[in-house]
């Protein structure tokens, strides 16, 4: 089977998108890791597939699957990027609404020249977070540990990151995603962030940028409800209301840029 695909990034969060309203077609793992692979595929940290939607609120059905194959959780980077690819597909307005794995969200593309644009996606409230040893830990759609640290630039986000991303006691949520954090003023900060799936470091995290403002703001005591996360592939903004504790009307914003569109052969990613 051949299939159109496109490239979309994020921040540096690069993902392989595929329009599948029209197929039956579901990606293997097999298929997902070949695509994904760098040397030997087209080359990413995760692939998506935009499919029908199953809710009459929604206009499509968004999928996320990590680089090593596995379906993953919510993907704030790729819930722009899928956003951006569905307006170049001419899916709705102006203002969108998709299916994810933990609901709908809506976005807004913000501004959409050629092959960028700036994109508003909504994230899931944030009712809980917890303290582990010192590090923060909650749930925006997918599961985060968040670590403040001095240094951001040299500290060693890969062999700390694996660490906590593998200790047995997130076991129960299948691992995390780890964040690290160097407070730069109120209301902004510096982040790195090993991403449970691609098992390395990724260039941008959306949701990691979220719940990074979220515990920032937590422990620095401050009244910010807008933030900036100065990623290495980029910068993120967040912005979300706090009722009694809990964080609501969460707004992740960010580029979403199309790199280039191709057909692959099915047959010659197996």
């Amino acid at each position: 089977m051949t299939l159109k695909f496109s490239k979309y990034e994020g921040a540096g969060n690069d993902f392989v998108l595929l329009d599948i309203r029209q197929t039956d077609f579901v990606p293997s793992a097999e298929f997902i890791r070949a695509v994904c692979d760098r040397h030997k595929g087209v080359g990413g940290d995760g692939l998506m597939t935009l499919g029908k939607a199953t809710l009459p609120e929604a206009l499509f059905r968004m999928r996320y699957y990590n680089a090593d194959g596995g379906e993953g959780t919510m993907c704030g980077n790729g819930g722009r990027c899928i956003t951006m690819f569905a307006h170049n597909l001419g899916i709705g307005g102006e203002c969108k609404t998709f299916e994810g794995i933990d609901g709908v969200h809506t976005t807004k593309v913000l501004s959409a020249e050629g092959d960028c644009g700036v994109v508003e996606l909504g994230i899931i409230d944030v009712e809980k977070v917890e303290m582990v040893d010192g590090d923060y830990l909650l749930y925006d759609g997918s599961y985060h540990i968040v670590r403040m640290v001095d240094d951001v630039a040299g500290y060693d986000v890969d062999g700390i990151g694996r660490q906590i991303r593998y200790n047995h006691k997130f076991d129960y949520i299948h691992g995390v995603n780890v964040n690290f954090v160097e407070i730069v003023a109120d209301g902004e900060f510096r982040i790195r962030t090993y991403e449970r799936g691609v098992e390395n470091e990724t260039l941008a995290c959306g949701t990691g940028a979220t719940a990074s403002a979220i515990a920032t703001r937590l422990h620095t005591r401050s009244n910010a409800t807008e933030w900036k996360a100065q990623a290495r592939g980029g910068c993120l903004n967040v912005k979300f209301d706090v009722n009694e504790g809990k964080f609501q009307n969460i707004r992740l914003t960010g580029p979403a840029r199309r790199v280039f569109d191709g057909e692959l052969n099915t047959e010659n990613f197996r």
